[in-house]
């Protein structure tokens, strides 16, 4: 039996976007100081917008304004992955912190993708 989501912190791909946000403030705080204002404060705006999409689309009580979120929501995905890869051939992140949180991305992306296609 399936339960009805009846508040957007219910969502799993939610909780993940939070996890994914936890993860990118822990990484960047050993980024040198002179990426605050560049690297350091893009990905940490990227990785804050997948929760937070996910949460306004919720909000939305059109399906075609929360599809439209969860897109936006995917391509905060694609630029944070690619800023982690530049992150790590800077080698600001090594190499299992890239993989890890990349693989949660992607799982992030699957997820979200699956939810477009029952709404």
């Amino acid at each position: 039996m399936t339960e009805k989501i009846n508040d957007f912190k219910d969502l799993r791909i939610w909780q993940k976007g939070i996890e994914v946000v936890k993860d990118i403030y822990t990484v960047t705080k050993k980024f040198p100081k002179d990426e605050l204002y560049g690297l350091t404060s893009q990905m940490r705006r990227s990785a804050v917008s997948i929760p937070s999409n996910i949460a306004e689309g919720f909000r939305r009580y059109h399906n075609k304004e929360y599809k439209q979120f969860l897109y936006i929501a995917m391509g905060s995905c694609a630029e944070l992955e690619t800023q982690i890869i530049i992150s790590h051939d800077l080698k600001y992140i090594n190499e299992n912190d890239k993989n890890e949180i990349i693989e949660t991305l992607n799982y992030i992306c699957r997820m979200i993708f699956k939810l477009i296609k029952k709404l």
